[in-house]
């Protein structure tokens, strides 16, 4: 092989490789995300550090018996119930979500519709997608959207996974889940990624499921609006 791409592999896996074991900072995290007029709460994984997280993907996916307390106490000052809950997840990137949640955040914010009632933005450490389903249940979320660092690859170790579920709750399964992947300004930009969440959200608002169920068709039905649009100026 040439030496460049020998060196190029080399820096991309070295790249992946830190973005897998980097802890978030998420304290950090928290004070930028309050920053932006959000309410937060951190919870934390059954997995009490990196190695037991990597070595036990099922501990990364509940709550240590802290955290449920804590989100009990924190459901007892939420008035209305929650529409659509947010739960950021370091998973595993944290440089995803250090780059990347905040300006998410602000985007989905904006194209939310304005009746929604949101919750407390939850931050989970050593986090898999399924933990956001406990919390979601623990706070009475009618969905949830959880924002995670993906798995990296060669070429992107800074993606942001997006998923949506429907009714959270504890025993839910990769199926009844929504995914948006790739969310990053050299993959899926963000305006693309909360459109489609937002246009998914609503439609699981309205049938009542999400997952395999439910189907993006986002793009399709833009395509034929602008067709119908195109030949009534015809």
């Amino acid at each position: 092989m040439p030496t460049k791409e020998v060196l190029d592999f080399g820096l991309a896996h070295a790249m992946a490789r830190d973005a897998v074991h980097l802890a978030l900072d998420v304290d950090t995290l928290e004070a930028g995300i309050q920053s932006q007029g959000f309410t937060t709460v951190q919870v934390h994984s059954r997995a009490p550090d990196r190695a037991s997280y990597l070595l036990r993907p099922d501990w990364g996916r509940s709550l240590d018996e802290e955290s449920l307390s804590a989100l009990a106490d924190c459901k007892k000052h939420i008035s209305e119930p929650i529409d659509f809950l947010i739960v950021v997840g370091d998973g595993l990137s944290s440089l995803a979500v250090s780059r990347h949640v905040q300006p998410m955040l602000e985007v989905i914010r904006n194209a939310l519709p304005a009746e929604w009632t949101l919750g407390p933005v939850a931050i989970a450490s050593q986090a898999r997608v399924a933990i956001a389903d406990e919390i979601g249940q623990a706070l009475g979320a009618r969905m949830v959207a959880m924002l995670i660092g993906e798995r990296p690859g060669l070429s992107s170790p800074d993606s942001l996974g997006l998923y949506l579920t429907y009714s959270p709750k504890r025993g839910c399964s990769d199926a009844d889940r929504n995914c948006i992947s790739n969310v990053r300004p050299d993959g899926l930009h963000y305006a693309a990624a909360a459109k489609k969440l937002v246009w998914l959200a609503k439609e699981a608002l309205r049938l009542k499921v999400s997952g395999v169920a439910l189907k993006d068709e986002s793009d399709i039905r833009e395509i034929g609006q602008q067709t119908t649009l195109e030949l009534t100026k015809a």
